[in-house]
């Protein structure tokens, strides 16, 4: 798969040489505190990268996992992930997924990942409706997704079990015409 470019971050394929980049991000606590898992050894960091890379090489692939880059350098800051085809939820529907290593916070990495996917989801894969579950303390990644359009949808309780203790999700969702609304010029317009 091609590279995908957005304005401030470059989404592509992961790649073995990624794995001590992967570490720094998935073997934090001040990341993973917000995922829905703990933090990953190198053990267990380079066998979830080594799936990855398999998933990646399928003719049919179960999703989207992209190292997430800046425009100026190509080491990997982060990730992004769309799942299409959620069980319950069919084809047309994908799960969104992002995390930013922690010293890269607070620069809009995120955000621009997060539209990039959007314009992959539903450009490429033409779903229907993307949706982002996200623990309600995070304030930064639930702004993310307000900021891009997203609606809020629900509280699932007990959803994930991470650090020892079943935590909350906040449902968020956007659908194929509110993208393609905010999208068009005339949204875009001052």
């Amino acid at each position: 798969m091609e590279p995908l470019n957005g304005d401030l971050t470059v989404l592509r394929e992961f790649r073995e040489n990624d794995l001590d980049d992967y570490l720094s991000v998935f073997g934090d606590d001040r990341v993973t505190d917000w995922m829905a898992f703990d933090s990953y050894d190198r053990a267990k960091g380079t066998e979830v990268l080594a799936g990855i890379l398999e998933r990646s090489a399928r003719d049919k692939r179960p999703d989207y996992m992209l190292a997430v880059t800046r425009r100026d350098d190509d080491r990997m800051i982060g990730f992004a992930r769309i799942a299409p085809g959620i069980p319950a939820s069919g084809p047309w529907s994908a799960k969104l997924g992002y995390g930013v290593h922690a010293d890269h916070w607070g620069h809009g990495y995120a955000t621009d990942a997060a539209k990039v996917m959007l314009a992959f989801a539903f450009g490429t894969l033409h779903v229907h409706r993307v949706t982002a579950a996200i623990g309600p303390e995070n304030a930064a990644s639930i702004a993310v997704v307000k900021r891009i359009g997203f609606s809020y949808e629900g509280h699932l309780r007990d959803h994930v079990f991470t650090n020892g203790a079943w935590r909350d999700s906040l449902l968020y969702s956007i659908l194929e015409d509110e993208y393609a609304d905010r999208s068009s010029p005339r949204h875009l317009e001052p």
